[in-house]
């Protein structure tokens, strides 16, 4: 069941929204629907859990140094 909502968008982003949907041969709505859909069944992590742990602490002897790297590393 379709029911209708009211969105408010940056006023630059309504033309290449629309000529986004022509290329694709679908209405605005659909884009917008089909956007929704993905980020909603395929949700991210955010940019601190993809790079926890990828980085080797430095050795540093500073205090603040180690309380940062003991609570972000």
């Amino acid at each position: 069941m379709k029911a209708e909502l009211t969105v408010t968008i940056d006023q630059e982003l309504i033309p290449e929204a629309e000529r986004l949907a022509l290329e694709r041969g679908i209405s605005v709505s659909e884009l917008v629907e089909d956007s929704l859909r993905t980020v909603t069944r395929h949700p991210e992590s955010t940019f601190s859990q993809r790079w926890r742990g990828q980085f080797k602490p430095a050795h540093r002897e500073d205090e603040r140094y180690e309380a940062l790297a003991q609570r972000y590393l």
